[in-house]
């Protein structure tokens, strides 16, 4: 018994020892991030001033703002299909200090070499946050009043129909080809540097189609446009009476979902504070409001899932760009 007795203090000074390691250890993530934010945080939006994705943006970094008692500002830097804004994030110092919304094709610009930087492992994630409403839409006046209509013209004339979209690649270009691929037909594609200037040539005449986010919602509702199909899981609640792909029996589903990053290397504790904060600002009912408006359907993931989807799409584009010879295309500009 002595001698059991006498062994106690070492092994308490043991644990006592190996506790006080751990605690220094974590000790200064926890004081660091205890500090932040303790300056306003730069939120980088790869998208234009006043466009749905910018609107939905300020909304979350204001509501991210209040829950962190500081000042998120949102700086745009446009361009090269959201890839300058995605490189530019991740560039940035890990500090916490500038984040941004990561849009999901950096995982097929990636491998189109159209962004200097790995998707699953050049930034740390976020949350995902929401999707986007993507249609098929004709002017009023069209001969195609169904897509059943205009898949029957598409095979009785291929490579008549012309569809506008804004950018080889991009989102919007390659759903449209995925759905003609499911279809069996051939579209003439017709490039636009965004969604706004393809919307004005289907309403002056120019293009039979356009493939676009909801920027056509308004003309839509106006009667100017009319709307063939969408591309989402289930119908917006704006458009229920509009078919989705799906329901047409096309096995194409296309939301896009947006989420918020930052540079890989972050402090886990930051990136904890970060998680949290977003995690309630996509539960405030300013961003469901805003998302609701533009027809951002809210897809919430918390960051280690958003990490693992980003994985798993990544994966899916590999085979995406080898089916609809993405690459050849990009060369053809």
């Amino acid at each position: 018994m002595k001698n059991t007795l006498a062994t106690l203090p070492s092994r308490r000074t043991l644990l006592l020892g190996g506790a006080a390691m751990a605690a220094s250890t974590l000790l200064p993530r926890a004081a660091r991030a205890a500090g932040f934010p303790n300056r306003p945080i730069t939120f980088i939006c790869p998208w234009a001033v006043g466009g749905t994705a910018d609107q939905s943006m300020r909304v979350l970094c204001q509501a991210a703002g209040k829950v962190l008692d500081q000042t998120i500002v949102v700086e745009n830097r446009a361009g090269a299909s959201g890839m300058i804004g995605a490189k530019a994030i991740a560039t940035a110092k890990p500090d916490g200090y500038t984040i941004g919304q990561i849009p999901i094709s950096v995982t097929r610009f990636a491998q189109l070499n159209m962004l200097a930087a790995d998707p699953r492992t050049d930034f740390t994630y976020i949350a995902r946050t929401s999707g986007q409403t993507f249609g098929i839409v004709v002017k009023a006046n069209s001969r195609f009043k169904t897509l059943a209509d205009m898949v029957a013209y598409a095979k009785d004339h291929p490579g008549i129909v012309s569809y506008g979209h804004a950018g080889v690649g991009g989102a919007t270009h390659v759903g449209m080809e995925q759905f003609a691929l499911a279809a069996g037909i051939k579209l003439n594609a017709i490039a636009y540097k965004g969604g706004a200037p393809a919307l004005q040539d289907l309403l002056g005449g120019q293009i039979d189609m356009l493939a676009d986010s909801s920027s056509w919602a308004p003309q839509v509702e106006s009667g100017n446009l009319r709307l063939l199909a969408t591309w989402g899981e289930q119908r917006p609640p704006r458009f229920r009476d509009s078919p989705t792909l799906k329901d047409l029996g096309y096995d194409v589903v296309v939301d896009a979902p947006n989420g918020v990053g930052a540079p890989k290397g972050l402090d886990p504790a930051v990136d904890k504070v970060l998680r949290d904060a977003f995690r309630q600002a996509v539960a405030s009912d300013d961003f469901r409001k805003i998302t609701d408006t533009i027809d951002a359907p809210i897809m919430y993931l918390d960051g280690p899932d958003y990490q693992r989807y980003v994985s798993q799409v990544y994966d899916q584009e590999t085979r995406l760009i080898a089916r609809l010879g993405l690459k050849a295309l990009l060369q053809q500009g």
